[in-house]
């Protein structure tokens, strides 16, 4: 352990737990609760079983909640004794609509927050505030967020994260996608998030393989979180075309190689960039999944900036991807089912001293998915996008010892993220099972402290 490692533990800081990863199996019980008219709880019972999850529900509850559910234990904590150890708690508080009745979230959390093991998951699911009937219905629905964010922080130094699930109402059954990559380790570093979900027809999907006949374009392909995104995606059975610049095609071709890609060197601002893609997209029977993860950065404060600079980070992150999209919507290139993501930042977010060409670029990510999100969707296509925060890479690696380490705990998590951390969520996006999940902007930062 370093000497500052050490220092910040001395301080109070404390020793980041071990994040368990997608490597590692998710087992255990999960709790379920609600209030009444806790709508969701049949379609989280039935997902938990199919995973083999075991499932309980609290003796003393009070409301109409987890009762209904048929086959379920019951769970129990006193002060003497403390109930048996928990690895999920579930609150579905979808059929809220008087504050008096988010007393039965405080009943539900308080005695088994502390039976929560390790890396455990906490989500709360909930009704969009903005379409609830009545003022005071609207407030309860948001409430249930402040409760999520709360939880996150005052349970993430022992590697647990909380999140809030919004569900449209007639949603349910799109549930299962998120249910899928939350109470699982993939989600490992993504906390305190709202996941929206809308109503979507998930299709039967081969767990082991769920891109199995997808052709993925990934941008920025060949190192880091590049890298990693098409790993993942190949790994979930995607064709992938990986697209990076010719100093980097070494790298590139290596990695196209071991995943059974294909290559594309290009320039990703160049004009006739689009043409090369559509040229094999066609090739192929269109595209299933694009990503934009390519980007720089060119950092001055913007009284010095020189304008090439400005230009040219606004032109690669933001500019050549609102084209390529264009070019494949023109042609029809993206097929229906389609996903997009985006690679934002939480610079794009809470903006950052010396970045203003970075922040409004990756701001401008977030813009356009939120924009774009219900035209596509029409077509049965979705686009989603990501916003990392600090992630462990050759970038992060080159800043000064000090600077990282205190970068690293800027979140509810205590530390940094792992390239695979982003590309599990975008592996998430670019599943069947989001077929609900659009127009969602995911920070995958570990709850940071700055923007969050």
């Amino acid at each position: 352990m370093s000497q500052i490692v050490e220092t910040l533990i001395n301080l109070g800081l404390g020793k980041p737990a071990e994040l368990k990863r997608a490597n590692t199996p998710f087992t255990g019980t999960v709790l379920l609760g609600g209030g009444a008219n806790a709508d969701c709880l049949p379609t989280v019972a039935a997902f938990c079983r199919r995973q083999n999850l075991s499932l309980c529900r609290p003796v003393s509850a009070s409301g109409a909640s987890a009762e209904a559910i048929e086959g379920i234990g019951t769970w129990a904590t006193s002060e003497d004794q403390p109930g048996d150890k928990l690895q999920a708690l579930v609150f579905d508080g979808t059929g809220i609509e008087d504050t008096r009745d988010l007393n039965l979230a405080y009943d539900f959390f308080k005695p088994a927050l502390k039976s929560l093991s390790s890396c455990g998951r906490i989500i709360i699911l909930s009704r969009p505030h903005r379409d609830q009937a009545t003022p005071e219905a609207a407030a309860c629905q948001r409430a249930l967020e402040g409760l999520a964010r709360s939880l996150a922080k005052e349970s993430g130094k022992r590697g647990t994260t909380a999140q809030i699930v919004t569900v449209e109402a007639g949603a349910e059954g799109a549930l299962e996608g998120p249910l899928g990559f939350l109470l699982s380790n993939r989600s490992a570093y993504v906390n305190a998030q709202v996941f929206r979900v809308s109503n979507a027809d998930l299709p039967a999907t081969d767990t082991a393989s769920p891109l199995a006949g997808k052709t993925a374009l990934v941008t920025g392909a060949s190192r880091g979180i590049g890298a990693a995104i098409a790993s993942t995606l190949a790994r979930d059975g995607a064709t992938i075309i990986g697209l990076d610049v010719e100093p980097l095609k070494t790298d590139l071709e290596a990695l196209m190689s071991k995943l059974g890609g294909q290559s594309l060197i290009a320039d990703i601002t160049a004009d006739d960039t689009p043409a090369k893609v559509l040229e094999i997209a066609k090739a192929r029977g269109g595209l299933d999944i694009v990503v934009h993860n390519a980007g720089i950065t060119r950092d001055k404060t913007l009284a010095n900036m020189p304008e090439h600079w400005w230009d040219l980070t606004l032109d690669i992150n933001l500019g050549a991807a609102l084209r390529l999209n264009s070019a494949l919507f023109e042609a029809e290139a993206l097929n229906r089912g389609g996903r997009i993501v985006g690679v934002s930042s939480m610079n794009g977010i809470a903006g950052q001293r010396g970045q203003s060409n970075y922040a409004a670029s990756k701001a401008g990510v977030i813009g356009y998915v939120e924009q774009m999100a219900p035209q596509l969707k029409e077509r049965g296509i979705t686009i989603n996008a990501v916003a990392p925060g600090f992630i462990e890479t050759q970038m992060t690696a080159a800043i000064p010892v000090m600077t990282r380490e205190v970068g690293r705990r800027l979140n509810s998590l205590s530390q940094g993220g792992q390239p695979e951390d982003v590309a599990e969520t975008i592996a998430f996006f670019a599943s069947p099972q989001a077929a609900g999940i659009t127009g969602n902007i995911i920070r995958v930062c570990g709850q940071s402290w700055l923007g969050a």
